[in-house]
């Protein structure tokens, strides 16, 4: 995991999330005002807990799912910070990192994952669209699994970048991950055409 990268996990552990939902920090260095990357459930104990690596610059978020911003709007109070909505492909400068939105809808219409540089390390924050561990769930209507393969192909071509995904552990090569899950969406696929 790159060195301006922190993680602060939600209790709410289970099968659609795993160990819980991850949070992440961001900062370039400590003092930097950071970024919050998916403030997670309306847990009173994490909130505060994501609050106290402060100061926050920014919130960004990868997914409206309730187990991922079902917390923003106190987590916004209780800090005094905002949402911030990025262009896709356009890189900006926040808590001293470069950031990229690349929106991969598919999971859900309105996924985002974050390219981020800093320090001469890069990862990228995949919310639910690769997760730590196992697949993640297209259900209609919100998914839609063309886009979700094409997403997955976009992915693909983040060869030896991490993966800090919104559920599961830290996965070494995004471009491993995406091709894996292609590998699998076109199995079953199959499966459903035979």
């Amino acid at each position: 995991m790159p060195a301006w990268a922190g993680l602060v996990r939600a209790a709410n552990p289970g099968p659609m999330t795993l160990e819980g939902t991850n949070s992440w920090v961001l900062r370039a260095a400590p003092g930097v005002p950071a970024v919050v990357v998916d403030p997670g459930p309306s847990e009173a104990a994490h909130l505060r807990a994501l609050a106290e690596r402060g100061p926050i610059e920014a919130v960004l978020v990868t997914h409206g799912h309730p187990d991922h911003v079902g917390g923003l709007a106190e987590f916004l109070a209780l800090t005094g910070t905002s949402v911030r909505r990025l262009s896709d492909g356009v890189p900006t400068e926040l808590a001293g990192l470069r950031i990229t939105a690349l929106h991969t809808p598919g999971h859900t219409a309105d996924s985002v994952c974050y390219l981020v540089e800093g320090d001469g390390e890069t990862a990228v924050l995949t919310g639910d669209t690769i997760l730590g561990r196992g697949t993640t769930v297209v259900a209609w209507p919100d998914g839609d699994l063309g886009d979700y393969l094409a997403s997955l192909r976009r992915l693909a071509a983040l060869t030896g970048v991490p993966v800090l995904p919104g559920h599961g552990p830290v996965l070494p090569d995004c471009a491993a991950a995406a091709q894996a899950y292609l590998a699998h969406r076109q199995q079953r696929l199959a499966q459903v055409e035979a």
